[in-house]
């Protein structure tokens, strides 16, 4: 019997439930009875370090490798309650000015907010802020499918969860020397998007692996 604890990193498959409806899912299984995406696979994270819902995440510690487990979360401990403080009204005007025009029932982001309209009428609009999973009991089905022990998988799960992108490196002095690349001609931080990211997530790295991280200056691919 293998367990894990606090810091770990771990390969997890889960599927969370809402009113028994699939709202996310890392199991290939899952995904291919919905009709999602057949790339859909296991994640990779540091337990204790937030990567997941935090209730979710402490329920980790201490559980068993390959053993299927079921959590249910109250919406305190999952997303928290529907506030009706989080359901604004803004004239229309708002929305015609950004060329957007709003229905009830459309998603739209809002002020790096995901948002739901609920109404339009007399040149108003009702939208709720609200988590859409907010005021809903959540259940987990997961399995820890390994341990993760090596340094450099442990590095580009990191990168995989922090940086959504990939860069070669190398460990040296107790620091991680991340190489730049050719930049993606549609990302707008270009050749500086490296040191966007290590300046945004060092702490974090620090933190998790106990490494510094930095660009590695001399070297570029």
């Amino acid at each position: 019997m293998e367990i894990v604890q606090k810091n770990d990193f771990v390969e997890i498959e889960f599927t969370g439930l809402a009113n028994n409806e699939v709202f996310d899912t890392t199991s290939k299984e899952e995904a291919k009875k919905m009709g999602l995406d057949a790339n859909v696979k296991p994640i990779k994270i540091s337990i204790g370090n937030e990567m997941i819902l935090k209730s979710f995440d402490e329920y980790l510690i201490g559980k068993e490798l390959n053993k299927k487990y079921s959590l249910v979360l109250s919406p305190e401990k999952a997303f928290g309650k529907r506030m009706p403080s989080m359901i604004k009204t803004m004239p229309i005007k708002v929305f015609l000015e950004k060329n957007m025009h709003p229905v009830p029932g459309m998603t739209i982001q809002l002020d790096q907010y995901v948002a739901k309209i609920l109404s339009v009428s007399g040149g108003r609009v009702i939208i709720d802020f609200n988590n859409p999973l907010a005021g809903k009991e959540i259940t987990y089905n997961f399995e820890i499918k390994k341990r993760i022990t090596d340094e450099k998988e442990k590095i580009n799960s990191l990168q995989e969860f922090f940086f959504r992108d990939k860069f070669d490196f190398e460990i040296k002095d107790k620091k991680i020397l991340f190489k730049n690349k050719k930049p993606d001609a549609n990302d707008p931080l270009g050749e500086k998007k490296l040191s966007f990211l290590i300046e945004v997530f060092k702490q974090k790295f620090k933190d998790i692996l106990g490494l510094e991280i930095e660009e590695d200056k001399k070297e570029k691919n």
